[in-house]
């Protein structure tokens, strides 16, 4: 049971800072700013759900994949360790500019912008996915792939009210806290960009001096 519990608590931090809905937050608010609250929310429901088929299918033919092109997971673990640390990094600098649409354009605009750049690569970015692969690949029961399932679940729902809700967020946080709060998970992405690195380096290494 307290394996269970580890699995999906990492599963659930991991997934929360990788996905980060509070970072995410100023950007849709600044891509939507021109948006009324039905378009906003409309926006915000298929960026999510486009996000979530996306990383449920990733997470689930990830390791067919590994098979096909003969990649291991221990260099995807390095390759997203380096990924996660520029995720990190770009969280810590990350600049916002306004967007002006028309009335004419607002529907394909709508479309555009929940695609890309909102569910790919923002909530489902390079990191969810590699997040995503490695977590599967770890889960060596039924348990602990339903955890992981119901875990991504609930981090895009929570991703959903939080851009639901994100006018009334900022404007609660103010600037200075939303860009504390931004800068803070880029700090926590850094780390498990090491872990990654690392756990994924360890193997590699140990295999070359047998």
């Amino acid at each position: 049971m307290n394996e269970l519990f580890t699995y999906g608590l990492l599963c659930f931090t991991s997934f929360f800072t990788l996905i980060n809905p509070i970072g995410t937050m100023p950007i849709f608010m600044t891509m939507t700013s021109q948006l009324d609250a039905e378009h906003r929310n409309k926006t915000a429901k298929k960026a999510v759900i486009i996000a979530l088929i996306s990383i449920l299918f990733f997470a689930f033919s990830g390791q067919i994949m590994f098979q096909f092109f003969g990649i291991s997971v221990n260099s995807f673990k390095i390759v997203g360790g380096v990924i996660f640390f520029i995720m990190g990094l770009d969280m810590l600098q990350a600049r916002l500019g306004q967007v002006k649409v028309k009335d004419s354009e607002i529907k394909s605009y709508v479309n555009d912008i929940s695609i890309t750049p909102l569910a790919i690569p923002m909530i489902c970015g390079p990191g969810a996915i590699t997040n995503a692969i490695v977590l599967m690949e770890q889960a060596g029961s039924i348990e602990k792939k339903a955890i992981l399932v119901f875990v991504i679940i609930f981090v895009l729902g929570v991703t959903y009210l939080v851009l639901f809700s994100s006018s009334k967020i900022i404007k609660a946080l103010g600037e200075t806290g939303n860009n504390v709060l931004m800068r803070l998970m880029g700090l926590i992405v850094m780390v498990i960009a090491v872990e990654f690195f690392f756990s994924g380096l360890k193997p590699i290494v140990l295999d070359f001096y047998k």
